[in-house]
């Protein structure tokens, strides 16, 4: 009984684990170029033109 929910323990503790290092990865990534451009031209590039 001790040695299942070690098992599960266990288990759950490296799922939680390899969600976090995925979270701590993306953060680190630069950000793609699309995602800057697609950004930047919502400031910039007038899309609702009323008047």
């Amino acid at each position: 009984m001790l040695a299942r929910r070690f098992t599960i323990v266990c288990l759950l503790m490296s799922l939680f684990g390899m969600f976090f290092a995925i979270l701590v990865a993306e953060a680190g990534r630069p950000a793609r170029s699309w995602d800057e451009a697609t950004r930047l031209c919502r400031l910039a590039c007038p899309t609702n033109l009323r008047h």
